[in-house]
């Protein structure tokens, strides 16, 4: 099985969660229920029972918390970047994010 992504499978709702998280300046509007429906599509997710969530993406995992609002922080926006942009996602999505 290849560790590049697929975007095929990604639905519009998922395309449009991408572009907001590689929107510049940073967007104060990413729900979470939608960030999570897109780490689930594209990555291993396993929730645990203190709101934490493990998501393992190509080699690299990373713990999110669920935020105590509908929308993610700044910060959460930045380690979605670096996360998805390591593995190949990006604003226009299945492409590599820097200059391929």
């Amino acid at each position: 099985m290849s560790s590049t992504p697929e975007p095929a499978h990604l639905s519009n709702n998922h395309r449009d969660t991408l572009l907001q998280i590689f929107q510049h300046p940073v967007s104060h509007n990413v729900e979470w229920r939608a960030v999570l429906s897109l780490l689930k599509a594209t990555s291993s997710v396993e929730e645990s029972h203190d709101g934490r969530f493990a998501v393992t993406l190509g080699s690299e995992t990373e713990t999110f918390e669920r935020p105590r609002n509908k929308d993610v922080d700044a910060q959460m926006v930045v380690d979605l970047r670096r996360m998805l942009g390591n593995a190949g996602y990006g604003p226009e999505v299945g492409t590599k994010g820097r200059g391929a």
